[in-house]
């Protein structure tokens, strides 16, 4: 391997490596495979909104027992906790005028982070309207975050009914008997 290399070295001239320009491609070559390094190791994360955000932690924490995490690293910029304002434009950070009653994104909670799998986290967070009769709401756009999902209320026996596959819908009961209806939204 190490015979190889020296064909290749020998073709580029050791002066023009040491240069202000061959220095600049090495760091941005060194750059680029960091930066790769840290995003393939980042966790997935599925979003899920809700209706009601104390609710839900009762769900997520005391029935389906999920633990929590901490916020992955590529979340600090803050780019996801634009979903489900209506008042925020996401592209420019100001009001639409829609909402005005409301008070200002920075005054509401940011939601909850809970380790699914190893390498899988759910990020719950307000912006679901309730259901039919006043039901709680738990909506997503990801078909495999809600299986997970519906794998832990099976495992953990709690009470469920399947209303459709595809997109998925379910209910499951609480423990305070409230009704908890999760929902694919297709795109």
């Amino acid at each position: 391997m190490a015979g190889c290399l020296i064909p290749i070295l020998g073709a580029f001239p050791i002066d023009s490596l040491l240069s202000a320009q061959g220095i600049m491609v090495m760091l941005l070559v060194a750059y680029a495979g960091a930066m790769w390094m840290f995003l393939s190791s980042a966790p997935k994360v599925y979003t899920i909104m809700v209706s009601d955000l104390a609710i839900a932690k009762q769900f997520y924490e005391g029935v389906l027992e999920l633990p929590t995490a901490d916020v992955p690293l590529h979340y600090y910029y803050n780019y996801e906790q634009t979903l489900g304002s209506g008042s925020i434009d996401p592209l420019y950070g100001t009001t639409t005028g829609l909402d005005t009653l409301s008070p200002p994104m920075y005054d509401r909670p940011e939601g909850f982070w809970y380790q699914l799998r190893k390498n899988t986290q759910l990020h719950v967070i307000s912006g679901a309207s309730l259901g039919n009769k006043s039901r709680q709401r738990h909506v997503c756009f990801d078909h495999d975050c809600l299986e997970l999902l519906l794998m832990r209320v099976q495992g953990y026996g709690v009470r469920h009914k399947v209303r459709r596959d595809k997109p998925l819908n379910f209910f499951v009961k609480d423990w305070d008997n409230r009704t908890i209806e999760i929902a694919e939204v297709s795109a």
